[in-house]
C-alpha cells in the first residue's frame, strides 16, 4: 500500500494545512510515502516528508510580506478595524521602469526556501526512500509539470518549489530552460490524479477552500482588484475539476480517498501573510482534523469494534 499527503495551493492558508498535517501524522500516526504540493504546499512537502513539523510550524506562523516580496505591490491599511488591501502603484511603476513582467518580485521568498530547505534535507528525503513532489505551470509549453526531487539536483530543486510558488503577475516569473514558470494552481491546484497516476492506493488530499462557496465578491474597484476577481474565479474553477477528475480515478480504482477543507473562509486575499493571522490557522487546522476524526469514529464505531476495525472501515 502507497499512501500520499497531497496539499493544495493557497497562499498563507498553508498555515491551516500544517495544522492538519500535523494531526494526522502525531496523532493518527500517518506515514506517507509520497508527498505532493501546489504552491504553498509545495513549500510544506519538504519538511513534512522529514516529519519536521516543529520547524515548518515556526516557519509558517513567523512569516511576513518582508519574509516574502523583495517589492511588495500591496499596500495593507486598516478602515473600521479591517484590513483593506490596495496596490503599491509605485512599487509597480518601478518594475515597470526596469523592464520587468511582473507587478511585484518576491526573491526575498528564494532566499527563504535555500535557508530553510537545506542540501541536508535534499539528500535525507531522497535517502529515506520518501518521494517528494512539487507542481509548475509550464506558460511556454501551456502544460502542468511535476518535479520529483529524485529527479533534480538541489538548486534545481529549490528553483521549482519557488516557481509553484509564484502567483504572477503579482509575484516573480521563473524563467528556467529557456521556459517560462509560474503558480502550479493555474493548471492543478488539487494534484490528486497525479499522486494516483504515480501509484498511491490512499491519499489524504488537504484542499485550502471551503466544499461549499460560502461569500459573493465585492464589485471590482480597479483593474488590479478586477484581476484579483478573475483570477480567484479561475482557480474556483480549476480546483473544482481537479477534485471531480481526482475523485472519479479514485472510484475507478478503489483507492481510498480522504478530502479535508477549509470548514469557514479563511481570507480572501491569501498573498496577505499575517503571523497572528496564521497562527489562529494552524491551530484551527488542527481542532479541525480533531473533530473530523472524532466525527468518523462517532459515525463509524460500534463500541464493540476495535481501532484497527474502525480504521478498515473508514
Amino acid at each position: 500500500m502507497k499512501k500520499a499527503l497531497v496539499i493544495s495551493g493557497g497562499g498563507s492558508k498553508g498555515a491551516f494545512a500544517g495544522g492538519v498535517a500535523e494531526y494526522l501524522m502525531t496523532k493518527e500516526h500517518k506515514d506517507y510515502d509520497l508527498y505532493i504540493g501546489t504552491s504553498t504546499g509545495s513549500l510544506m512537502v519538504s519538511h513534512l516528508a522529514l516529519r519536521k513539523l516543529d520547524v515548518l510550524k515556526k516557519i509558517y506562523t513567523n512569516v511576513n510580506q518582508k519574509t516574502i516580496f523583495s517589492n511588495n505591490p500591496f499596500k495593507i491599511k486598516k478602515v473600521k478595524g479591517e484590513k483593506v488591501v490596495s496596490i503599491r502603484h509605485l512599487n509597480t511603476l518601478w518594475n515597470f521602469i526596469n523592464g520587468r513582467k511582473t507587478f511585484g518580485e518576491s526573491k526575498n521568498l528564494r532566499s527563504m526556501i535555500k535557508k530553510n530547505v537545506t542540501k541536508k534535507m535534499y539528500h535525507e528525503i531522497r535517502a529515506n526512500s520518501k518521494d517528494v513532489v512539487v507542481t509548475v505551470s509550464n506558460l511556454t509549453a501551456n502544460q502542468i509539470e511535476y518535479k520529483s526531487i529524485n529527479d533534480c539536483t538541489y538548486n534545481d530543486f529549490c528553483d521549482w518549489i519557488w516557481g509553484s510558488c509564484n502567483y504572477v503577475p503579482f509575484m516573480s516569473l521563473l524563467e528556467k530552460n529557456n521556459c517560462q514558470y509560474a503558480d502550479g494552481g493555474f493548471g492543478s491546484l488539487v494534484p490528486i490524479r497525479e499522486a494516483i497516476l504515480r501509484g498511491a492506493t490512499e491519499i489524504d488530499a488537504i484542499i485550502l477552500e471551503t466544499e461549499v462557496t460560502q461569500f459573493n465578491r465585492l464589485p471590482a474597484k480597479n483593474p488590479f482588484s478586477l484581476l484579483f476577481d478573475v483570477f480567484g474565479f479561475m482557480l474556483t474553477h480549476v480546483e473544482r475539476h481537479n477534485i471531480t477528475i481526482g475523485k472519479l480515478s479514485a472510484s475507478n480504482k478503489d483507492i481510498k480517498l480522504n478530502l479535508y477543507y477549509t470548514p469557514t473562509v479563511l481570507t480572501t486575499n491569501s498573498l496577505v501573510f499575517d503571523k497572528v493571522l496564521m497562527r489562529k490557522w494552524w491551530e484551527s487546522g488542527y481542532k479541525y482534523a480533531k473533530s473530523k476524526r472524532e466525527e468518523l469514529m462517532s459515525e463509524f464505531r460500534p463500541d464493540m469494534l476495535t481501532d484497527q476495525e474502525v480504521e478498515n472501515n473508514i
